[in-house]
C-alpha cells in the first residue's frame, strides 16, 4: 500500500521538477536582463513561461518582477529620481483606463499592431539627435504612455526607459524600478480583487523566487559591461524587440 502511494507522488514531483526548472531559468534570465538595463523580464520571461505552465503568466510572474525591482531599487536607492516616478505614476492612472477602455471597443490584435508600430517609431525617435529630457510634463507624457502600453501589450517600459535613455545606468535603472514598484502592486492589487492570483500562484512565486534572485546577482556583472557606455544602445535594443514581438503578436 505504501509503495502504491509512493509512486504517485515521485511521478507528479517528477512531471513538476522539468518545468520548474525550465520556469526558473526563464525567470533568472529574464531578471538579468531587467536588472542590467532596467527593463525587459516580462519582454524575455512571459512568452516561455506560457509555454511552460499558462498558470505562471500573469501573476506568479507579475510577483518575481516585483521582487526584482525591489532588488534594483535597493541596489540603486541613491540614483532613483523620486519625481521622475512621481510624475511617471501620475501620468500612468489615465493612461490604463484609456488602454482598458480600447481593449474595450477595439480588437486586441488591431491594439497591439498600433502599439508595436508606435513603440518601433518611438525607437526611431530616440534614435536620433533630438534628446528628450526628463522634466515632468515629458515624464508625464511617457507615463501616460506607458500606462496605455502597458495595459493593451504588457510593454510598459520603452516610454520611460526612452526618456531616460542618456541618463547614467544606476539612474535610470533605479527609476524605472521605483516606478514598476507602484504600477506591480496597483496590477497585483487587481489580480487578486478579481480572483487571479491566490494559494496556487503564490505557491509558483515561491517557487520561482531562487530564479529571480539568480538572475539578479548576475546581473551585476552584465550592469558593470552596459554602463561602460551601452545604456543607451541596451535600451534601444529591448525597445526595438518589445516593439516587434508586439508586432508578431498581433499577426499571429
Amino acid at each position: 500500500m505504501g509503495d502504491l502511494v509512493y509512486e504517485p507522488a515521485a511521478e507528479a514531483l517528477s512531471g513538476l521538477l522539468l518545468p520548474l526548472l525550465a520556469a526558473s531559468a526563464a525567470v533568472a534570465f529574464g531578471a538579468m536582463v531587467q536588472g542590467a538595463v532596467g527593463f525587459g523580464m516580462a519582454l524575455v520571461a512571459a512568452p516561455l513561461l506560457v509555454l511552460i505552465r499558462p498558470e505562471l503568466v500573469p501573476g506568479p510572474l507579475l510577483v518575481s518582477g516585483l521582487a526584482l525591482t525591489l532588488l534594483v531599487a535597493r541596489r540603486e536607492r541613491d540614483s532613483i529620481d523620486l519625481l521622475g516616478v512621481k510624475w511617471g505614476l501620475v501620468g500612468r492612472v489615465p493612461g490604463v483606463a484609456l488602454g482598458a477602455l480600447a481593449l474595450a471597443l477595439v480588437p486586441v490584435e488591431a491594439m497591439s499592431l498600433l502599439v508595436g508600430i508606435a513603440v518601433l517609431a518611438g525607437v526611431g525617435l530616440g534614435a536620433s539627435r533630438l534628446r528628450i529630457s526628463p522634466t515632468p510634463r515629458i515624464l508625464l507624457v511617457a507615463g501616460f504612455v506607458s500606462g496605455v502600453f502597458g495595459t493593451i501589450a504588457s510593454i510598459g517600459g520603452p516610454p520611460l526607459a526612452l526618456v531616460y535613455q542618456h541618463e547614467t545606468g544606476p539612474r535610470l535603472r533605479g527609476t524605472l524600478a521605483g516606478y514598476f514598484i507602484v504600477g506591480s502592486l496597483m496590477s497585483l492589487a487587481a489580480l487578486i480583487a478579481i480572483g487571479r492570483y491566490g494559494r496556487s500562484e503564490l505557491i509558483w512565486t515561491l517557487l520561482l523566487l531562487p530564479g529571480t534572485v539568480l538572475g539578479f546577482a548576475c546581473s551585476r556583472s552584465l550592469t558593470a559591461w552596459v554602463d561602460a557606455g551601452r545604456t543607451r544602445r541596451a535600451v534601444l535594443g529591448i525597445t526595438v524587440v518589445s516593439g516587434v514581438a508586439a508586432v508578431l503578436r498581433s499577426l499571429a
